[in-house]
């Protein structure tokens, strides 16, 4: 990473009016969350197909709820990082020098961790892709709520009507919401400068997002500890730790 990389990075963020940030395990990881594709990461434990997926919902309830009871107390401890709080500076930096209106948020996160962290760093404007680990749905009259403890009973069950409670994650094999496809679409249309951090950028839909703001002709910075697909079509490549960079380019 070299200085005058920084500095172009610098200045592409100071000339843009609408900028989209895409974020990834990475970040996360960087507070002490585990990616589940790393070595050393979850699936080591169990399976894909064990806890994030329906079927393993269906076939292991108690299993499945075990699993991410663990992860919503690694949330609960984790803390944001520097990136996060850069991130969440940044935000607050536009909306203080946003001068013009338009249908387009001066910032948007859009967010492949369901762990919360960059709101609890101050973040505002932020679609969560693939859900929250905070939320909880039914899978009966699917009401949703976020009034839960931190370590449910095992299996949970609603309040409601009785039925099994799961967490609001987008497992493998479900597809997003088309509401929060709708957003995420619209922002990356509206962005004059996209940011790609800590993300592997091989899972759809949250991967295409860096090249549909390329084949606008937007400049696309990324930040990641090794190259990735998106390496081919960025303007610039920014190797390191998002938490050493981010506030670098403040």
């Amino acid at each position: 990473m070299s200085e005058p990389a920084i500095f172009k990075a610098k200045a592409l963020i100071a000339k843009a009016q609408h900028i989209v940030v895409l974020t990834g395990a990475g970040v996360s990881a960087e507070s002490g969350i585990k990616t589940f594709r790393a070595a050393e990461g979850l699936w080591e434990e169990h399976s894909i197909e064990d806890v994030a997926t329906p079927q393993g919902f269906r076939n292991d309830p108690q299993l499945v709820w075990r699993f991410y009871n663990e992860r919503r107390r690694a949330a609960d401890i984790a803390t944001p990082n520097p990136g996060h709080i850069a991130l969440a500076r940044l935000e607050s930096l536009r909306l203080l020098r946003q001068k013009i209106k338009s249908s387009s948020a001066p910032f948007m996160i859009l967010t492949q961790n369901i762990d919360g962290l960059h709101q609890q760093a101050g973040s505002q404007n932020v679609l969560e892709l693939h859900g929250s680990i905070w939320l909880v749905r039914c899978t009966g009259c699917e009401s949703l709520r976020d009034d839960y403890p931190i370590q449910l009973p095992v299996p949970p069950r609603c309040d409601e009507c009785g039925s099994l409670l799961r967490p609001h994650v987008v497992w493998f094999g479900e597809a997003l919401e088309e509401a929060v496809l709708a957003q995420a679409e619209k922002a990356t249309r509206g962005a004059d400068l996209f940011l790609v951090i800590g993300t592997s950028a091989v899972v759809q839909p949250a991967a295409s997002y860096p090249f549909m703001a390329a084949r606008r002709k937007i400049p696309v910075i990324e930040i990641n500890l090794e190259k990735t697909p998106v390496s081919e079509i960025a303007t610039l490549t920014l190797l390191g730790k998002s938490g050493d960079i981010l506030p670098k380019l403040l």
